[in-house]
């Protein structure tokens, strides 16, 4: 009897294993697992071709260069550096100089895209005209050719003594873009950091309100509650410092400026490149979101005199965000990417960086790979908040 048990507990064990080695997860498992190791093996190989080849050739290899002295200057950056800092604080000012003009493009872009979306499907023939002359425009014209144009539209403007004058805020010269901008005080970093806690404070209060809502139906408008807590913070360390209200106005000295702020006209044009020629496709992914949303929904919240405002946030933004946001992280990503082309007017970015001190210390291989990495990293952190954004906005079925 207790053979017979076992026999059959042997049985269903070999049974089980079977249909473990036959089922398509396993396999699945086993695929990935192989084309893994078939694509490291082969990385590997490449890896070891290469060092010696450049071994055989007497090249250096190795990141040893990071800590040389690099030797050149750079015309704009963000932190400290001179000739004497080492190749891998240039290529850090690069690196910020990339985040910079990728964030600010990121932020024109969005600004500009959206707006020209909505006219797309706005009631107005005009200006839908307009908004679709735009995208037409701007997405069949090479993002390299829009850099270009705007360079040379740029350099073109009026010397600094023939500046446009900009309502007495700034000046607008073949120098690029000089404004006026705060006195440097102590106050600005505490303000800042307000402003943060007042941005985490409203994201919270809109969170409460809206659990509030789903659970007992009552709407909380907080529009001026979160106005309240996103300045409130800031404009109390304000004044909590003595409220400083100096400042640096720009005024034209001999064949420059002193004074204020002057963004360069390589990061004006190809901020202003990059930025527009992603407004196109931004805009034609809004309107497509838009006009995802079911009719017969926005007619139903209509016909409950729901406010417009509160139609357009509560029922099409909900359910134009899903299919928005996928395609928006790709523009995103492609936007990042395209301000490697900065080359071609002589902004200092990442890849300009990166050229010089591959030429000078003849380590192609390992400055490429520098370069590819961080691109590769920031594409990554952009879709991983996208997506942790989309998750946000989500629909949740109940």
């Amino acid at each position: 009897m207790i053979d017979t048990n076992q026999d059959r507990s042997g049985k269903r064990s070999a049974r089980s294993l079977t249909d473990i080695l036959y089922s398509e997860s396993f396999r699945t498992l086993i695929y990935q697992v192989a084309l893994a190791v078939g694509v490291a093996l082969l990385g590997l190989y490449l890896y070891q071709n290469v060092i010696e080849n450049l071994s055989r050739q007497n090249i250096a290899t190795g990141f040893g260069f990071l800590d040389q002295v690099s030797q050149f200057e750079i015309g704009e950056t963000l932190i400290n550096y001179s000739s004497r800092d080492t190749y891998g604080r240039a290529l850090m000012v690069g690196l910020m100089n990339t985040l910079t003009v990728s964030a600010a493009g990121i932020a024109v872009a969005t600004v500009i895209g959206f707006s020209i979306g909505i006219a797309r499907v706005s009631n107005n023939w005009l200006l839908q005209r307009i908004a679709i002359a735009y995208v037409e425009i701007v997405r069949n014209i090479p993002v390299i050719l829009q850099v270009i144009f705007w360079g040379a539209v740029i350099r073109n403007l009026p010397a600094p003594r023939q500046a446009v004058e900009l309502w007495g805020l700034g000046f607008l010269s073949n120098r690029g873009l000089t404004f006026a901008l705060p006195a440097t005080d102590p106050a600005h970093v505490w303000m800042f950091a307000a402003l943060i806690a007042g941005i985490v404070l409203a994201i919270v209060a809109c969170h409460m309100a809206k659990r509030h809502r789903e659970a007992t139906g009552r709407y909380i408008d907080m529009l001026w509650p979160c106005v309240a807590l996103v300045f409130g913070p800031p404009a109390m360390v304000w004044l909590g410092f003595g409220a400083p209200h100096d400042i640096s106005f720009p005024e034209r000295q001999g064949f420059n400026f002193v004074g204020g702020a002057t963004i360069s006209p390589e990061f004006v044009a190809l901020m202003a490149g990059i930025a527009l020629y992603s407004s196109g496709f931004i805009a034609e992914i809004v309107r497509a979101g838009i006009q995802a949303t079911p009719r017969g929904q926005i007619e139903a919240a209509r016909s409950i005199a729901l406010r417009p405002r509160f139609v357009m946030r509560y029922v099409v933004l909900p359910q134009a965000l899903r299919v928005i946001v996928p395609p928006l992280t790709s523009q995103y990503v492609s936007l990042v990417k395209n301000s490697s082309i900065a080359v071609v007017i002589g902004y200092p970015d990442l890849v300009n960086i990166g050229n010089t001190v591959m030429n000078q210390t003849g380590q192609a291989v390992e400055a490429i790979a520098v370069m590819m990495m961080v691109y590769l990293i920031i594409s990554i952190v952009t879709s991983l908040l996208m997506n942790f954004y989309n998750r946000l906005v989500a629909i949740k079925e109940r």
